[in-house]
């Protein structure tokens, strides 16, 4: 029975594949089997042990996905050293941040870049004694390149087989990972999640899903993100799939095309930008051919309901799907690689349309709801009953004799279970505030519970907007609704203790530059166009038209259109990307005054 990491690791090495993992290497796959794997890790757990580290003492990674990130993760795991991920976008400070505040005594780093960041936390106050570097020769002395440490594992290999009885000495109360939440607001806090919390999470999710040995993921959704780490890492491997690497992000559209997954994980923003993408390439296509297509998404969102309920649908709104699929919908699948049973999504709201639009094209999408704190998966949609709008029904109905999930009275969701992390690491004063007097984690959003079961998030318990007259306003909804326009990539709601609504709107810059060109707008650049009248006239009209859906007290009276995206580099978006409201309403102070001025 797998109770813990360690022993999810050494099952799945029984299956054997020959492509338990694969990277891409001079343009094509190169696979690591199970076998070789399963070498690796054991090489470098002597290695680690020979260098002094001890059960219980944290190891970090700064690293993109790819091989050395899973053999490091296995390694720490069956040796009882907690991992601390970092994304590998963190800057100096931040980066120094974490690697002090976890007591990290080593941090493995994919280049010299990372290596550079990790050295600036060694210090007097630092726990930090080794870093060392998986690409390229290290231009620090310090430095120890990855392949040294390997061959300090190699020395070792006769003692191999003892690493399999230091799995078998894990326990599930053991701490696994150091996860720091990325936050809206203040610090970072560090998830301290046991081997337990991820065991029952992959275990649970494998019960209800329909992952399958045989299957194929491509991994490019952060690992160092709580959703990858379980859903394209473990529980992947426990299952038998093969994990291929995509290059990077930039790279996933011929990643795509080379690996033919059947299975893909992401954030909603992945799948917007596609379906962003595929009406840009519409409307600018011939008449006939777009035609032809608003007939293929009229045959498909008809049949959406009957596909979300798994029933059967009419004979002769079959007749139509099938020829919109044969004629429009295999072009876009086609550019997924053409396998993809289904997709799974999460770490945010995913829009309705946009996951009708992959439905109706024949790439089913799930959606969940976690978080880093839970290991992450509270609840997701099952094939069969998939409203859109919701997350599904939560994973457990009651676990020990108390509802799973349950809503407070101000409307938070709360969830105590198997998955919930024992605290936050060297933090109890937030532990005591994470927690309520009955041992339920307060999870900050605020949702609802259908009668069917299903849970529905309506909002962030710290973002609700409570405009001076007193209405409460709940952003996130309407912000996904903005973004649903083929006009608005991005959107910022406003109006915490003013008195009206107002947005800040990053345009779709491919639809507002062909917009331009068609009604002869003048512009220079992007800064040039978002200033223009007729621009703002545009975003006013598409924002009444989401206006009419809204009640009167959350409709949106003024907007200020940005020339750039809100991004991770500048700090306005967290590593899962999203926003960071105080960051915005800081460095857009003057712009977000404009809006009111006088009112």
């Amino acid at each position: 029975m797998v109770q813990t990491i360690a022993d999810l690791f050494y099952q799945a090495c029984s299956f054997q594949s020959p492509d338990a993992l694969a990277y891409r290497k001079g343009g094509v796959y190169v696979p690591i089997s199970h076998q070789e794997l399963q070498a690796r890790v054991e090489r470098l757990a002597l290695a680690l042990e020979a260098r002094g580290l001890k059960a219980g003492e944290p190891v970090a990674l700064i690293c993109e996905n790819r091989p050395e990130w899973a053999v490091v993760d296995y390694a720490c795991a069956i040796s009882g050293l907690p991992t601390v991920p970092l994304y590998p976008t963190l800057n100096a400070p931040q980066s120094a941040f974490i690697l002090r505040h976890s007591e990290a005594r080593i941090v493995f780093c994919s280049t010299a870049d990372q290596a550079r960041k990790a050295l600036t936390a060694k210090g007097p106050d630092s726990a930090l004694t080794w870093v060392v570097q998986m690409d390229g020769i290290p231009a620090d002395p310090s430095v120890i390149p990855f392949s040294s440490l390997m061959a300090e594992g190699e020395a070792l290999e006769a003692r191999r087989p003892e690493v399999r009885a230091w799995a078998r000495q894990r326990k599930a109360e053991e701490l696994l990972t150091i996860i720091y939440t990325s936050g809206t607001t203040g610090d970072p806090k560090g998830a301290m999640l046991t081997h337990g919390n991820l065991v029952s999470n992959v275990e649970r999710t494998l019960q209800l899903l329909q992952l399958k040995k045989g299957d194929r993921c491509l991994s490019f959704l952060p690992l160092s993100h709580i959703l990858e780490r379980m859903a394209g890492h473990y529980s992947t491997m426990r299952i038998g799939a093969s994990i291929y690497y995509a290059e990077s992000i930039a790279t996933v559209g011929d990643d795509l095309q080379a690996t033919k997954p059947t299975i893909i994980i992401s954030v909603p923003r992945i799948y917007e930008k596609i379906y962003a993408r595929v009406r840009e390439g519409v409307a600018s296509s011939s008449i006939v051919k777009r035609f032809i297509f608003h007939w293929a998404m009229w045959a498909g969102d008809m049949s959406v309901p009957y596909l979300y309920e798994k029933q059967k649908i009419p004979l002769w709104l079959q007749f139509q799907l099938w020829w919109s699929r044969h004629l429009v919908f295999h072009k876009i699948l086609a550019k997924t690689g053409g396998n993809i049973r289904f997709a799974i999504s999460g770490g945010a709201p995913l829009a309705p349309k946009v996951m009708a639009f992959f439905w109706a094209i024949g790439l089913p999408i799930t959606e969940g709801y976690g978080l880093t704190e839970t290991s992450p998966v509270v609840s997701f949609n099952r094939f069969g009953e998939v409203v859109p709008g919701k997350v599904g029904r939560p994973i457990y109905d009651s676990w020990e004799g108390k509802p799973y999930v349950k809503i407070a009275e101000d409307g938070e969701i709360l969830v105590q279970g198997p998955n919930v992390m024992k605290g936050y690491w060297k933090n109890p004063e937030g532990t005591a505030e994470a927690f309520d007097k009955d041992g339920y984690f307060r999870t900050g959003d605020i949702g609802e519970l259908s009668a069917r079961g299903l849970l529905k998030i309506t909002d962030r318990k710290k973002e609700i907007i409570v405009t001076s007259g007193g209405k409460k306003v709940a952003p996130q909804p309407i912000e996904e609704l903005l973004k649903t326009d083929k006009f608005i990539t991005q959107a910022v709601l406003l109006g915490d203790r003013r008195n009206f609504i107002s947005a800040l709107l990053i345009p779709n810059f491919d639809s507002l530059h062909r917009w331009a060109h068609q009604k002869k707008v003048p512009f220079s650049n992007n800064r040039d166009l978002v200033a223009r009248p007729e621009v703002h006239q545009l975003m006013m009209e598409r924002v009444e038209q989401i206006n009419q859906q809204l009640s009167n007290f959350e409709r949106i009276k003024k907007v200020a259109i940005l020339d750039h995206e809100l991004s991770l580099e500048t700090g306005q978006l967290t590593p899962s990307l999203k926003v960071k409201r105080r960051v915005v309403n800081e460095m857009y102070a003057t712009l977000i005054e404009s809006l009111y001025k006088g009112a």
